[in-house]
């Protein structure tokens, strides 16, 4: 359903834009000069089906050429992100497709064409864009703006006001931390059978002390390693009080575990029936926009409507206390930039000013945010009235917690992982404290670490000597001029 719809979208969207746009003479000049731009994207069809149609259309002077980014293949052992700039450095796109650590590397190194003067020549308008985005870019870009994105990923704490209601019990509120949502998610009764019974929260698909405690954490800003200094960080009062809180939640019995809950589902109504919010059974959970597609789904495909939770709403996802203004729970999946040394900058910018227009949140919204929000909020929202603002009141943070791992063996994290659940499954088993646990886990972290560097450095040394070994085999076999 979904992969028809996205098929069908772009022949409607643009059907409806002509509708709403005149082609008649262009107030501005450059907009009917010939020009032609490379523009980097994943794929050419997807290009054309998610931008291209309703560009070109309104844009037939600017002639588009995609430069997939398919050709750059990972391999293991690879350095992609080393790869993906020799990728720019020789298609030489004149847009560029970038996530935010490429695009602020890319900006420190002075490879972007700087956006702010266009804009303020051209008077763009920033009025309706999601709060705080324009700081986020010029945060990341060293204090100057060199991107745009069209849309974003956001996440809200959903919540069922009929089950809030029934118990007597209030509303959750913006800008809660985790352990107000868990106050309020113990308020639940815990009796019943597993199938039939009320949940307070969903936070973790299943009962890992470390995940939930990790979901707290990075909330409040804790990092288990420390990526500069090459040091494992996760004995600390800070972290302690983190796992406390999550342990508690597993032990109130109020959380529910879709690992637990995993049921075979016979029918399609089955399987929607078996998420719990949808079934009215599940009190609060963190998610994104799908999570109003399934709701639509049930409410039209289940012969028993009555069924499907209906009162609900939304509140924004818990914050740090110490930062209650800003989430990390707000993402920019494609930042658009020009390349500094682009021969077509004002076609490019066109691109970009497009994209990132009113005229095309308008009319991509329609789409039902199947592929995340636009960054308009004008277009953001529910016509049966619900807080859709939920998903954007907060700012993007620009710390990201896992922002420095690539300065660390990759096979750390996954040697950390299993640790890390080690450890604490015994303190859920009653084997070990938490302060054993932690200590434990600080010590073996610590030695995972240093063994992943110096394997990765033996590693290197091992590349770099069959490198030299290669290069002198081809000067010797290949015969003097």
């Amino acid at each position: 359903m979904k992969r028809l719809l996205k098929m069908m979208l772009p022949a409607a969207l643009t059907v409806s834009m002509l509708a709403g746009c005149s082609f008649g003479g262009s107030s501005d000049p450059k907009k009917n000069e010939q020009a032609s731009i490379k523009v980097m994207y994943y794929d050419e069809q997807q290009f054309f089906r998610d931008y291209g149609m309703l560009f070109s259309a309104l844009y037939p002077n600017i002639d588009i050429e995609v430069v997939s980014t398919q050709t750059v293949r990972y391999e293991e052992g690879k350095d992609m992100e080393a790869e993906m700039m020799k990728f720019i450095e020789e298609n030489q796109p004149d847009v560029l497709m970038l996530d935010s650590e490429q695009y602020e590397k890319m900006a420190a190194e002075g490879k972007l064409y700087d956006l702010e003067t266009r804009m303020s020549q051209e008077k763009y308008n920033t009025e309706n864009i999601v709060p705080g985005l324009i700081d986020y870019l010029k945060e990341k870009g060293g204090g100057k703006l060199y991107g745009m994105v069209p849309d974003f990923y956001g996440q809200a704490l959903y919540y069922n006001k009929d089950l809030f209601d029934k118990y007597n019990i209030p509303y959750p509120t913006d800008r809660m931390s985790w352990n107000d949502v868990l106050q309020l998610a113990r308020m639940f009764p815990t009796d019943g059978s597993d199938k039939d019974r009320v949940y307070g929260l969903k936070m973790s698909y299943d009962k890992s002390l470390f995940q939930i405690g990790n979901t707290i954490g990075n909330t409040n800003g804790l990092s288990f390693v420390n990526a500069n200094k090459k040091e494992v960080t996760i004995n600390t009062d800070g972290w302690k009080s983190v796992f406390q809180t999550a342990l508690d939640a597993i032990d109130s019995k109020t959380l529910y575990f879709e690992s637990e809950n995993q049921q075979d589902a016979q029918t399609y109504e089955d399987y929607l029936m078996s998420d719990p919010f949808i079934s009215g059974r599940l009190a609060m959970m963190v998610e994104g926009p799908w999570m109003r597609q399934q709701i639509e789904e049930a409410e039209n495909y289940l012969k028993d409507k009555a069924e499907v939770v209906k009162n609900w709403d939304l509140v924004t996802v818990p914050v740090d206390p110490q930062n209650p203004d800003y989430s990390s729970a707000m993402s920019f999946n494609t930042i658009y930039a020009i390349n500094a040394q682009s021969p077509s900058t004002d076609a490019a910018w066109q691109f970009i000013n497009y994209v990132t227009s009113d005229e095309y949140a308008r009319v991509a919204s329609k789409s039902g945010f199947y592929n995340g929000f636009p960054i308009r909020t004008d277009y953001i929202k529910d016509e049966e009235g619900r807080n859709y603002a939920a998903f954007y009141a907060l700012k993007p943070s620009t710390r990201n917690p896992y922002g420095e791992f690539d300065k660390l063996p990759s096979n750390f994290y996954m040697e950390f992982d299993g640790i890390a659940n080690q450890e604490l499954t015994g303190v859920q088993e009653g084997t070990k404290t938490l302060d054993e646990a932690l200590q434990s886990l600080q010590e073996k972290g610590q030695a995972a670490l240093i063994k992943a560097e110096q394997e990765e450095q033996e590693k290197a040394k091992t590349e770099g000597a069959t490198g030299t070994e290669e290069s002198a085999d081809e000067a010797v076999s290949t015969p003097a001029e």
